[in-house]
């Protein structure tokens, strides 16, 4: 297959099919439509416990992430029933990074299609759901998606776009043994990212534990032994609070600013005309949009590269590894590890965590505040905050030994979910090879089926 975006619909394999994505959803008796509207469902609606309702954010590398999901409750649910996914729906951002797209699973059955979404209802006997989900990630096709949204500030899609989508595809049991290729690398993949959620819940359930909800203080206030906790641990931690700004905190720990805490800074975009801060980079060069596509707060490498020159037009040239990166805008909210050292964009904000609080707690503090850094955020075309606004954030400082306690704890953790990512990046890196030629007919199937063996 050539490179441009329309080469996989020129000619298509003997035996195979071409069609619009909107007919073979007529076809099958499915649908194309929008989630809803922000007037039909506002933040105020959103509640802890209930039905997750899917935004672009929550969309990551094929999957539907539900670690900070909005949700919502079945009143609303029942209220916006035609907005609810079946299992084999595939649901897309409706706006930036619009390629992504995810497949909607078993257990995600009954979620909603949220706002800045949209849903791919392929209805029956024509297109196998986990056939179009892979179809969907061909480059080629992912180029033309985008190449077909519409906006100046920020790509939209909307149901015209997807409806048009030109499709070629094979009869339903070679559908089936593409999938089967596919699925044996994406199993692995999964199993990883699994294991991560488990291993990311974790070190996310000992922060609130000891830094949010402070059990091993109210425990020792009580004058009982904290649970789970051996009495090496609990004697780090005081037996007693005091007043703050924020409220009741350990006797002894304190409340700072973040920007007091860490070292904040942004960065920018050398000129991107200018071929020499580009051509031949090998410098990790990060953008809101490589952190969108992080199933797991890990960042390994970038899109884009830049070169030494590209670096020194950063004003924060280029950041250690270690540094926890914060997309600022489009949207807030995307979180990451640098593995490596890593420039940003304009559009990030960089913690270096080379002074009071390690990486480890700064990524969960930062996950653990994203409402009250939304709520100092302005702009308006879209939601953004500035360093200006993010380093004033108040800052729970522990004490050093409970921090560096908790360092001792989770950085194993965190340390088995990078070799995951490792091995995941490695598998996708086949999966996303094989991909194209399968569902293009361009490789044979046996061919696929002994490159996998080898992998797994």
């Amino acid at each position: 297959m050539g490179n441009n975006n329309t080469a996989i619909f020129a000619e298509i394999p003997a035996g195979w099919y071409r069609s619009k994505l909107g007919d073979i959803c007529e076809r099958g008796g499915g649908i194309v439509q929008t989630g809803p509207f922000g007037s039909q469902l506002h933040a105020s609606d959103y509640v802890s416990c209930g039905v997750p309702s899917v935004m672009p954010i929550n969309i990551c590398d094929g999957h539907i992430i539900e670690a900070g999901i909005k949700r919502v409750t079945e009143k609303d649910v029942n209220r916006l029933a035609r907005h609810q996914m079946p299992a084999g729906n595939i649901v897309f951002a409706r706006r930036g990074d619009v390629e992504r797209c995810a497949l909607v699973r078993e257990e995600q059955a009954g979620w909603l299609c949220g706002t800045g979404c949209l849903r791919l209802d392929l209805g029956h006997g024509v297109l196998v759901p986990e056939f179009a989900f892979y179809y969907l990630r061909h480059p080629d096709v992912r180029s033309w998606i985008v190449a077909h949204a519409v906006g100046s500030t920020m790509p939209n899609l909307n149901t015209s776009i997807i409806s048009s989508l030109p499709v070629i595809y094979p009869k339903i049991a070679e559908q089936q043994a593409v999938i089967g290729v596919l699925r044996d690398l994406d199993d692995k993949i999964e199993l990883n990212r699994k294991m991560n959620e488990t291993l990311e819940e974790t070190a996310r359930a000992i922060f609130r534990s000891w830094f949010v909800d402070f059990d091993p203080v109210v425990a020792k206030a009580e004058g009982t032994q904290p649970t789970h906790m051996s009495p090496e641990t609990a004697a780090l931690f005081p037996d007693s609070f005091e007043e703050s700004e924020i409220g009741p905190i350990p006797a002894g720990w304190r409340i700072d600013q973040i920007g007091n805490a860490v070292k904040c800074v942004g960065g920018g975009t050398p000129r991107t005309t200018e071929s020499r801060y580009w051509i031949g980079g090998v410098h990790l060069f990060a953008t809101p949009r490589d952190m969108s596509r992080l199933a797991t707060p890990v960042l390994l490498d970038t899109e884009r590269h830049i070169t030494d020159a590209g670096v020194g037009k950063i004003s924060s040239g280029q950041l250690p590894a270690g540094t926890v990166l914060l997309s600022s805008r489009a949207p807030i909210g995307y979180l990451a590890v640098a593995e490596t050292p890593v420039s940003v964009n304009q559009g990030i904000i960089a913690m270096v965590c080379d002074m009071e609080l390690p990486n480890s707690y700064v990524l969960h503090w930062t996950r653990e505040n994203m409402d009250e850094i939304l709520s100092r955020a302005g702009g308006t075309t879209f939601a953004e905050i500035s360093k200006r606004n993010f380093r004033p954030v108040p800052a729970l400082i522990p004490e050093k030994n409970p921090l560096a306690h908790f360092t001792s704890v989770v950085e194993p953790l965190h340390r088995r979910i990078v070799e995951n990512v490792r091995e995941s990046t490695s598998l996708a890196a086949i999966r996303d090879t094989l991909l194209p030629k399968l569902t293009s007919g361009e490789i044979r199937l046996r061919q696929a089926e002994e490159l996998v063996e080898e992998a797994l």
